[in-house]
């Protein structure tokens, strides 16, 4: 069930689809992309997609997913080669914790976005 929940988050991120995404997410939800600062609770996070779909088009293609209890484990790449990983904690059917590896410095040159 976890592993299925992480799928459907896979699918709405490929869509840009904010709402449904981030109805994924527990209200106290943490997602901490490791480059950038911790964002906390639902609406912040739902905040960030909005943010980010808006900044650069962005594609998750699965490489594999792995879960065990409440965690699952996500492998990704893009069509342009980038790639990271990211680790989900599940709790009561929703994402409660979020954390996600990827290089920021290649993301903004591959998007050709300003370094900052």
């Amino acid at each position: 069930m976890n592993k299925e929940l992480i799928l459907s988050w896979v699918d709405y991120f490929n869509k840009a689809d904010v709402s449904s995404l981030s109805s994924l997410y527990h209200e106290d939800a943490v997602n901490h992309q490791m480059p950038n600062q911790p964002v906390v609770g639902r609406d912040n996070i739902a905040a960030m997609f909005e943010k980010e779909f808006a900044s650069a088009d962005m594609t998750c293609l699965i490489k594999q997913v792995l879960a065990d209890g409440d965690w699952v484990v996500l492998e990704w790449t893009d069509p342009l080669g980038f790639c990271g990983c990211g680790f989900f904690q599940i709790k009561d059917g929703k994402i409660i914790k979020q954390r996600g590896y990827w290089d920021k410095l290649s993301f903004l040159k591959i998007h050709n976005l300003p370094i900052s």
